[in-house]
């Protein structure tokens, strides 16, 4: 990412507004993995053909977690609960809900220790992605600071405490996400 930055400041800004986008990333994919506890957010990438569009399950129906093995749907449209129904049938989500003519119900299965360890394997996987996007901003933060300094922008002291300063930004972020991935693991290998 090729910018042309006038001062330390401008690049610390888009490094530090950079990481912040990586980690609400990452928190916004593993709120979506599944755990043994129901969570709306696990819908989220179901996708239903309705209305000659595919469109997300929760532009069609209201979503709740009446208790913790539990997610319902209540669709707007009555006529489209066996669209939605098959949708989060055909998922990857390994889910079998069924519905009494008004509302789905979809009971999440307890993981077993196999289907556990999958997670957590995809979990770090998915850390260790956003990882790398943070020592690429921090890489990209670096150059565009050694630039400022080639075309004298700033002097040599300047650019050692800019690179210092990136490097603090990026370790804080990488804490703050593998915080974020020590919680989901806790969660997923938590037998309820």
């Amino acid at each position: 990412m090729s910018q042309n930055f006038q001062n330390i400041k401008e690049v610390e800004n888009s490094a530090k507004t950079r990481m912040d986008k990586a980690l609400a990333d990452m928190q916004h994919a593993i709120s979506q993995m599944r755990t043994g506890r129901a969570s709306v957010n696990i819908l989220e990438p179901i996708k239903v053909e309705a209305y000659g569009a595919m469109n997300p399950i929760n532009h069609l129906a209201t979503l709740h977690v009446p208790e913790p093995g539990m997610i319902t749907a209540q669709p707007f449209d009555i006529t489209m609960i066996g669209a939605i129904e098959r949708a989060i049938r055909n998922s990857d989500l390994g889910l079998n809900p069924g519905n009494d003519g008004k509302l789905i119900r979809i009971p999440i299965p307890a993981l077993n220790e196999e289907r556990r360890k999958e997670l957590v394997k995809q979990l770090h996987n998915t850390a260790e992605d956003h990882r790398v996007s943070m020592r690429n901003i921090r890489r990209d933060a670096n150059d565009s600071v050694k630039k400022l300094f080639k075309d004298k922008l700033i002097s040599e002291d300047d650019e050692k405490r800019a690179v210092a300063d990136i490097q603090k930004m990026t370790d804080a972020a990488i804490q703050n996400l593998d915080k974020s991935v020590k919680a989901k693991e806790s969660d997923v290998l938590q037998v309820k």
